[in-house]
């Protein structure tokens, strides 16, 4: 997420709002948020209702068997349709900017 944070501004000029979501308690996502100075929305998710939703539960697979998120990335239109996905199962491999920038960028020709 570090790295969705350093070029964020490229969102922004695209009118793209770049927001995570987690299963940590508000708390928790705050003080993360201000310890490695994200700007953009962390938002909380503890009962994993919109991550079951998005059907990205990766469940047993966090801390002492804790469900967690796995990682993912959606570009959602305005109408909240999904446009595009990345999904892994492997949490260290995530989608990098260059990445969803590119897909905002085929989404955006193809006239979506």
């Amino acid at each position: 997420m570090r790295s969705f944070q350093h070029r964020l501004s490229e969102f922004d000029a695209r009118g793209v709002r770049v927001v995570g979501i987690s299963v940590d308690p508000p708390d928790v996502n705050k003080r993360h948020s201000q310890k490695l100075g994200y700007t953009f929305p962390l938002l909380s998710d503890p009962d994993a209702k919109v991550i079951r939703r998005y059907d990205v539960l990766h469940p047993g697979a966090g801390p002492k068997g804790a469900d967690i998120a796995r990682p993912a990335e959606f570009l959602l239109d305005s109408d909240g349709i999904v446009r595009w996905v990345n999904l892994t199962d492997n949490i260290a491999v995530r989608a990098r900017p260059e990445q969803v920038l590119e897909a905002l960028n085929q989404f955006s020709s193809a006239g979506q």
